[in-house]
């Protein structure tokens, strides 16, 4: 955890260099920042969605990152925010405990930018990239299996289907096989090895994405169960945000938008009743829509940053009703644990 002094004023100058977040200035609008609000910056990274909300209004906020590095480098952004800025060390999917921790039992709003940090991509020790050779790592938290440890202990159905489902490989089969031939030879532990073995069966065509790009995301997503944290985090929000509080989710992939769009549908329903059950009862909505539509970057944030172009935002308000309990498994692809995946099960 990382505070700063007591004190401060609404802008904020100092800490880390200036960061863009995609649809930031739209993910913020969603959660209406008001004087003395408390808000959670789940994915909090190099800070880009927590200095503007600090900006927008004299509010407090509790940002959390499961990287270490991130962390660190906030210290200069705490030190500036003088008191309206928490940055603690753990799982988006714990925001709830984290901000009970902090002192606080309801907060008026939550935003998650889901997916890798480019800070991280760009660090070839941290092995997110076949662009840049490095030990094949993927870990954001720097604990637990790396992907060179699910790679030598998958069985080759097992990592067929999780090339398939987290990367929406269609040649998952042939990469997966690939990959159990070459392990058998030598270890696969550096980044450039398995882009090399993923390229001999995947063509791609000039200009298309590279060959690897979809395994590399399916071991990152699988590596730090991105997808099961994500579905936590929005159960986790709906849990500590107050009655119209705001939940914000920015997502760069189809899995996580449907995770979101999915919870965020099923949550804004009540019981319907019918003509053989006209009282049918159930849970009331949770949340209420703001984004009818996910919202997307225009032409020019696209052009700014690449990477905004499959951005989608999507946000909704929390309603009064008790949050709901229950399984969130039906908002998640159908795998094998991170933990029996390397125990070979």
């Amino acid at each position: 955890m990382t505070t700063g002094s007591d004190g401060g004023s609404p802008a904020v100058a100092g800490g880390l260099a200036r960061h863009i977040p995609v649809l930031g200035p739209q993910a913020v609008g969603c959660l209406a920042v008001r004087e003395g609000g408390v808000y959670i910056d789940g994915t909090f990274g190099a800070g880009g969605y927590t200095r503007l909300i600090l900006d927008a209004a004299r509010c407090t906020v509790i940002g959390i990152d499961r990287d270490q590095s991130a962390i660190a480098r906030g210290a200069g952004l705490v030190e500036s925010a003088r008191g309206r800025l928490t940055l603690i060390e753990d799982r988006f999917s714990e925001l709830d405990r984290v901000a009970r921790g902090a002192g606080f039992e309801a907060v008026d709003g939550v935003v998650l930018d889901v997916g890798v940090s480019s800070m991280q991509v760009d660090e070839a020790e941290r092995g997110f990239s076949f662009r840049l050779d490095g030990p094949l790592d993927m870990r954001m938290s720097k604990q637990g299996p790396s992907a060179a440890g699910v790679i030598a202990a998958a069985g080759e159905r097992d990592l067929a289907n999780i090339i398939f489902q987290l990367g929406e490989e269609r040649h998952s089969r042939a990469v997966a096989r690939a990959i159990v031939a070459e392990r058998a030879k030598a270890p696969i532990t550096t980044t450039r090895a398995l882009a090399d073995i993923v390229g001999r069966v995947v063509r791609s065509k000039p200009g298309a994405i590279h060959p690897a790009t979809r395994t590399f995301q399916a071991l990152r997503i699988f590596v730090n169960e991105e997808l099961q944290e994500l579905a936590e985090a929005l159960a986790a929000a709906e849990r500590i945000l107050k009655p119209g509080g705001r939940l914000a989710v920015v997502s760069f992939h189809s899995l996580e938008d449907r995770i979101v769009k999915t919870f965020f549908t099923e949550r804004g329903k009540s019981a319907q009743g019918s003509r053989h059950r006209p009282e049918a009862s159930g849970p009331e909505p949770t949340f209420s829509l703001i984004t009818k539509k996910p919202v997307v970057a225009d032409d020019g944030e696209i052009a700014a940053n690449p990477r905004a172009r499959s951005a989608r935002l999507r946000a909704a308000e929390r309603t009064a009703a008790p949050a709901r309990a229950g399984s969130l498994e039906d908002l998640l692809p159908r795998l094998p644990s991170l933990a029996d995946v390397m125990k070979g099960r």
